[in-house]
């Protein structure tokens, strides 16, 4: 059987945590080239060469720190939305709701804002970035059994496309501030709609 790591209540899942959790907090802070290894470890409670226990160097930890990040964004921000069969029009309820998420996710701002252009594109392969884009297609598949959605449209390609939207907009709001949001939020909307809703029935 494959090796799945430690438990998550083990002692090293529990350190794995904090270095994780403190990776986050201080690269978000300060950035990649400025922070060390041992920095982290001292955040995180732990000796200075702990991490490398878990993360064999410090490349490793920050793109395990910008998946988790990332990941607990799309957690607090989309699922929620998307869960909730309640909520029809979700897809322009995802943007604002990722928009809320955001501001208490660090490093992923940091990313969003262009502060790390090395890895900028790290932002389109992550895992959890890949669960949104499955995860909407379903949803606009079900949505298309009800009726609420177009049938004749194909839903991983729109599905890929509001996630491609979604990060434009958060891009765009991080770095240029959230006077944008108010000034193209309905267009954006009305797009969204265009391209999904079924035709209004003839009068």
């Amino acid at each position: 059987m494959a090796d799945e790591g430690p438990r998550p209540d083990s002692k090293g899942a529990v350190t794995r945590r904090a270095i994780l959790d403190a990776a986050i907090v201080r690269f978000g802070r300060d950035g990649y080239r400025t922070t060390s290894v041992a920095d982290i470890a001292r955040d995180a409670g732990v000796g200075g060469t702990v991490a490398y226990s878990y993360f064999p160097n410090k490349e490793a930890l920050f793109l395990a720190a910008v998946d988790e990040d990332a990941a607990g964004v799309i957690s607090e921000g989309f699922l929620p939305v998307l869960d909730d069969d309640r909520i029809q029009d979700w897809q322009s309820k995802l943007i604002f709701s990722l928009l809320d998420a955001v501001d208490a996710h660090p490093l992923a701002r940091r990313l969003l804002a262009g502060l790390e252009p090395e890895v900028t594109v790290r932002v389109l392969g992550i895992p959890a970035l890949a669960e949104v884009r499955k995860l909407c297609a379903e949803r606009l598949r079900t949505d298309q059994l009800a009726g609420t959605v177009r049938s004749d449209i194909d839903a991983d390609s729109i599905a890929n496309g509001l996630v491609g939207m979604m990060l434009s907009i958060l891009m765009s709001v991080v770095q240029v501030g959230g006077a944008i949001t108010g000034a193209y939020a309905d267009d954006v909307i009305a797009v969204v709609s265009a391209a999904i809703d079924p035709p209004a029935p003839p009068n």
